[in-house]
């Protein structure tokens, strides 16, 4: 799936699952490019509820949300088919 961010730098987020429910890939659009790769490749082989429950609410310095926050809204919506 290809989510729209909102209030971050990263402006999509290409992420897919694998046919046992674990992240095969995961790219960000923008953003910090060094620490999106390593979000990437950290979530790989992760169940998204893994990956919600390690990320939900990180905030960027004074905005309300994040990448690795906007990650988790991109797989509830993937979660949701």
């Amino acid at each position: 799936m290809l989510y729209t961010c909102e209030g971050t730098c990263s402006k999509f987020i290409d992420v897919e699952t694998d046919a046992e429910g674990r992240i095969s890939h995961c790219f960000f659009h923008g953003g910090c490019h060094g620490n999106t790769q390593g979000i990437s490749k950290l979530v790989i082989g992760k169940t998204p509820d893994e990956v919600i429950r390690l990320l939900d609410g990180i905030r960027c310095g004074s905005k309300p949300t994040s990448c690795p926050d906007q990650l988790c809204r991109a797989l509830e919506q993937l979660k949701k088919g």
